[in-house]
């Protein structure tokens, strides 16, 4: 079915009273967290299998209503299913609650309803229940602000925060963090009544520290917090500059966390500190960044630690939550966490100890010799399982699909560094593989516990890291004070030339003219709005300058200067976030460019490895398939079979988890760029999908979609 006309805002008791006229008091089968219970993407259902999924057709399709005008929109949204209802969000961040068996709509709340604020169109990839008897609260996150409303009707409830509302930016007793960008784009994690909430900050500079935070969820009060950037004299405070935690930023939890009920524990996986390509004023090894912690999940004390990265200049968070098993060791079993990087590679640990469950080596990597940059001499790297994504590409490895693409890379790669993990970033640019989006990335992995598999895609996509330097003044570039802004805060997403990325991610600056006014485009960063945070630590001289230069005013700049930027700003930026793509905009290394792959717990075994996605116009010039990068995880099933989504051909697939055989696909009306769930009602076994696109050049959507199999089988 297809929801009612978008309404601005609409939550009431009409919502408890269609839940009870439809029946929806109950079910056989939840998807009750996101990610699914221990992050592992598994569900016992089993209606759907590899003989009948041929079968499936779609149950219902529910459109919000409220894509980006743009076209720029996405849903990353992992729906959760509780007690026959669907709880998700739109495009424009409205959270709603649908009845999961036929996709009707059954409340709606809109964050936003004054208008279009600050984090509209952002991004959301899911909502936190939790009740207490009849006491029912979905949870979410949007702009800098934490929502508690009522499950059964979408009502904020005032008793938590001011009115319903906890303001993000409140509560860092050592740090003024009102002018810096703080949000959350994952849902948090709940342990008794503790909400344990993911962050995310700016990657550039200056940025908030990532403290991690417990809130109360009857009240909004933070419980504990524990200190990523640690305070003077906390540990790991001997791996930063005596000043860091009131000028460095980062080292935050963007990718969701892991609840751990039965030990008390919380496995949390963090990100790299800031500015994130450029470590010259964050010297050491930046604990506790790029670092799976275990933390006590009552109090925040640290149990243990791992840090998967040192001093990173290569944007290496740690992309998901982490995957907790039960594996077989010498005839007996062991409880264990297993983490997924960017890079490929899986860290396996005891869950109590953190001891390793296979080795782990330091391993020597090349130094930078970028002025004031001190790389940290080794980094660890597992010795099994081996990484479900290749490492380097070398002109053996350049695409080959046409003789043109062939020479065309190879002319660029020869001017370019390449060719060994942990390289890091240069001024003639340096290749990293798999690119700055993964390998391992924010859609999660599944494991299915009856087996111990692992399943993961990948996208074996190339990105290119070349650095600028700020120079002291002087350059043809950098020449005004407006240019200078630009380079620091804005030319690692929009580029040197303001002509934003090849795929459309982040938009071109050149025509602004034309398109937006100067009170609007200063409205917009300042606030921030989708992928883009918030700059509303610019100065009035600094925004001036900077809308000066973007609209391409000639008159002289009377704040140019020749003075090097404070000493809170990075000496080199990064060009942009660039992957390396042939002339048809194709990845650079031979194909395949997506891959699923599926890996032995127990033993670090790879089974089995697959293609993932087609670019159909190159399989009808007998090109074979070769996989398209991908974003969304799996889900596996007791039925014997993995969903997902991910690719740029926008479909919906279904493998064979035993053979990682694609039995079954189907087109959505939009990229499924989200990981899907899988719920039954009634005895009837779903399958969902949002269908946001609005990624990799692809059009915007604004549906989710459920599969089954028919009524009569």
């Amino acid at each position: 079915m297809t929801s009612a006309p978008y309404l601005t805002v609409f939550s009431s008791l009409l919502g408890t009273l269609i839940l009870a006229a439809l029946g929806c008091t109950g079910t056989d089968g939840d998807w009750p967290v996101y990610q699914g219970p221990g992050s592992n993407q598994y569900s016992e259902l089993d209606q759907i299998t590899p003989e009948n999924v041929g079968r499936l057709e779609v149950a219902w399709t529910y459109e919000s209503g409220d894509a980006s005008p743009d076209g720029r929109s996405q849903i990353q949204c992992n729906p959760i299913i509780v007690d026959g209802v669907l709880y998700a969000s739109s495009p424009a961040l409205v959270i709603f609650a649908l009845d999961a068996a036929t996709g009707e709509e059954l409340w709606r709340f809109d964050p936003f309803a004054a208008g279009d604020g600050p984090g509209r169109f952002g991004i959301n990839r899911g909502v936190t229940y939790w009740s207490d008897g009849d006491d029912e609260r979905i949870l979410f996150t949007a702009g800098a602000r934490l929502f508690v409303v009522d499950a059964r009707t979408g009502i904020p409830i005032d008793s938590f925060g001011a009115n319903g509302v906890v303001e993000l930016k409140e509560g860092f007793a050592d740090r003024d963090v009102t002018d810096l960008f703080i949000g959350s784009n994952t849902p948090g994690s709940i342990f008794e009544d503790l909400l344990i909430l993911p962050t995310r900050v700016s990657e550039g500079s200056p940025a908030a520290p990532g403290d991690i935070r417990a809130f109360n969820v009857r009240t909004g009060d933070i419980a504990w917090t524990f200190h990523t950037v640690p305070r003077p004299g906390q540990v790991g405070a001997d791996t930063w500059p005596d000043d860091a935690r009131q000028r460095v930023g980062g080292a935050n939890s963007w990718a969701g966390m892991t609840v751990d009920a039965e030990r008390g524990l919380v496995f949390i996986p963090t990100g790299s500190a800031t500015p994130d390509f450029y470590g010259g004023r964050r010297h050491g090894a930046n604990l506790f960044a790029n670092t799976l912690l275990a933390l006590d999940a009552r109090t925040g004390e640290r149990v243990w630690h791992f840090q998967g990265v040192h001093h990173d200049l290569f944007d290496r968070d740690f992309p998901a939550p982490p995957n907790l098993v039960t594996l077989t060791r010498d005839g007996a079993t062991r409880d264990a966490v297993v983490q997924m990087t960017k890079s490929a590679h899986l860290f396996v640990f005891d869950r109590d100890t953190g001891d390793p469950l296979f080795p782990i080596d330091e391993h020597p990597v090349a130094t930078s010799d970028i002025p004031g940059e001190e790389t940290w001499p080794t980094q660890p790297l597992p010795r099994i399982p081996a990484p479900f994504s290749r490492q380097r590409l070398t002109v053996d490895n350049i695409t080959t699909i046409s003789s043109e693409s062939t020479r065309y890379v190879h002319d660029r790669l020869e001017r370019m560094r390449t060719g060994a993990a942990f390289m890091p970033p240069s001024l003639e640019g340096t290749i990293i593989l798999p690119g700055l989006d993964g390998g391992g990335e924010w859609g999660g992995a599944a494991v299915d516990p009856e087996t111990n598999v692992f399943y993961a895609n990948a996208s074996e996509m190339p990105w290119v890291l070349q650095l600028l330097e700020i120079p002291p003044g002087g350059d043809e570039l950098l020449a005004t004070r407006g240019h200078r802004v630009y380079a620091t805060h804005c030319l690692h997403c929009h580029g040197v030339d303001r002509q934003g990325d090849a795929l459309g991610v982040y938009p071109t600056l050149t025509g602004l003219s034309a398109r937006r006014s100067e009170t609007d485009t200063r409205a917009l960063i300042v606030d921030g709005r989708g992928y883009m945070p918030s700059h509303s630590h610019l100065s009035d001289a600094e925004l001036e300058a900077l809308l000066a230069y973007l609209y391409d005013s000639d008159a002289p700049d009377p704040r140019a200067t020749p003075s090097m930027p404070s000493s809170d700003e990075p000496q080199f930026v990064v060009s942009g976030y660039r992957r390396f793509l042939d002339p048809d905009g194709y990845p650079a290394i031979e194909p395949p460019w997506g891959t699923l792959t599926a890996i032995d717990l127990d033993t670090g075994e790879h089974l089995w490895q697959v293609v993932h996605g087609e670019f159909t116009e190159l399989t009808a010039r007998g090109i074979a398939k070769t996989g398209t990068e991908n974003y969304g995880g799996p889900v596996v099933t007791a039925g014997g079979l993995i969903f997902i989504g991910g690719t740029q051909d926008e479909r919906l697939h279904a493998y064979d988890k035993g053979s990682g055989e694609l039995l079954w696909e189907a087109p959505l009306p939009a990229g499924g760029y989200a990981t899907p769930a899988t719920y039954a009602v009634d005895g009837r076994q779903y399958v969902v999908i949002a269908a946001g696109g609005g990624k990799m050049g692809t059009s915007s959507g604004d549906s989710y979609v459920a599969f089954a199999l028919p009524h009569t089988q």
